[in-house]
């Protein structure tokens, strides 16, 4: 005996159920304000970035001390961590990342411009996703991650002002920080 086909109005029938179901799960993940940030894990180095410093695992999470109310991103020299913050002066995510050896002085700046398309870092290194918010001493200082998620160290020598995200994290950092954003760094 032949197997009994489900009519079509049953399957899109079960899809949209179950497409239904997901909508409803992630819209109740979306608007729980109690659940805490989201943090990322360290960046991984590639192999060929074994004399990179490693971020450190255990950097404090918490949004520092004076660095401003409202949408913003706020990065922090000392401990390496970008905190995305929003509107309601809740921290969204939390990351490490790679300093360039150029860094932008405490204070508040804006992103000014971004550029999506990949292209060659000073380092000559391949990156994308790079959100401009400073300048200092002629270079100029923005996030970016690399295209293949390496984060070599800068060429002895070099000025640079890339600050590197891993991969994920940039690509949150690229879809938060939208031209006119508040960047404000703390020591």
């Amino acid at each position: 005996m032949p197997a009994r086909r489900l009519p079509s109005w049953a399957w899109v029938t079960g899809l949209t159920t179950g497409a239904i179901a997901v909508v409803a799960v992630l819209a109740v993940q979306a608007t729980d304000g109690t659940r805490p940030v989201a943090t990322a894990t360290t960046p991984t180095p590639s192999a060929t970035a074994t004399a990179t410093p490693k971020p450190t695992a255990t950097a404090p999470t918490a949004v520092p001390d004076d660095s401003g109310t409202g949408r913003r991103i706020v990065y922090s020299l000392s401990q390496n961590r970008v905190w995305l913050i929003d509107a309601s002066d809740s921290p969204r995510r939390t990351f490490t990342v790679w300093p360039g050896t150029v860094d932008p002085d405490p204070g508040t700046y804006t992103v000014g411009t971004r550029s999506e398309p990949a292209t060659t870092g000073s380092d000559g290194v391949r990156i994308e996703h790079i959100v401009y918010f400073a300048a200092k001493s002629g270079v100029n200082i923005a996030f970016s991650h690399a295209v293949d998620g390496a984060s070599p160290p800068p060429a002895s020598g070099a000025r640079t002002g890339g600050i590197r995200t891993n991969r994920t994290d940039g690509e949150a950092l690229w879809a938060f920080a939208t031209t006119g954003t508040t960047v404000t760094v703390v020591k």
